[in-house]
């Protein structure tokens, strides 16, 4: 057991509607779940954050996904969930990494936060592990460093792809398209096809493309962890 490692922090979106569809989002439960699974099993104590506090818009909840049901049915979960803390109110000298879900509301409240910038910077330039899945890296979009340039600037990473968000029919409706505009601030995507599986690990950046990705991304950061500890 890893007892001796800090809290991941887990932060999710407030965001509850999808542009100017009128169609609820937030976050999507497998990309917190799938992680939060492989976390518990090598006995790495987590919390769950959101922008807002307080209990997070879901989106694709599916209760098929064996991992999604489980913990659904967990109490300690459930008012984790309930009482999200609010993420501007927390000390980032608390945790070993920060992992940021995904689902489409963070693509209106993860980039311009600046909760969500001074976490990023403080946990990565004190040599914690800063991680993200799908549209989760939209926390990356304008995070900077203490020497001004964007952390994603001149590393690999994945995200959720431009052919991904055509073929869900968001292109028009998301305020920017993530993997381009992590291009334009000197990210290295490293796409893979459609729905597959791809996490990329360059240092202590760890990202993954989709849902399909999150629990790869979970293991990333437990490996990572488990052998500084």
């Amino acid at each position: 057991m890893a007892n001796n490692i800090k809290p991941i922090l887990c932060v999710v979106t407030s965001h509850p509607i999808r542009g100017d569809t009128g169609e609820p989002t937030g976050f999507a439960m497998v990309e917190l779940t799938h992680p939060l699974d492989v976390f518990r099993a090598a006995g790495i104590p987590t919390e769950i954050a959101s922008i807002r506090g307080g209990h997070p818009p879901i989106d694709f909840f599916d209760l098929t996904d064996p991992v999604n049901a489980r913990f659904w049915r967990d109490r300690e979960f459930r008012d984790a969930l309930a009482h999200s803390l609010i993420l501007d109110d927390l000390y980032p000298s608390r945790y070993s990494a920060v992992f940021f879900a995904g689902g489409h509301g963070t693509m209106w409240d993860f980039a311009d936060s600046p909760a969500v910038q001074r976490v990023i910077r403080d946990i990565y330039e004190t040599g914690g592990i800063v991680s993200a899945v799908c549209h989760g890296p939209a926390a990356l979009v304008n995070a900077t460093l203490s020497n001004g340039n964007h952390l994603v600037a001149g590393k690999k990473l994945a995200a959720f792809t431009d052919e991904e968000e055509a073929e869900v029919k968001y292109t028009e409706v998301v305020p920017y398209l993530l993997a381009t505009t992590l291009k334009e601030r000197g990210a290295l995507h490293q796409p893979a096809p459609n729905w597959t599986e791809k996490v990329v690990v360059d240092g202590r950046l760890i990202t993954g493309q989709n849902p399909a990705s999150a629990h790869g991304v979970g293991q990333a950061i437990v490996d990572q962890l488990t052998q500084k500890s």
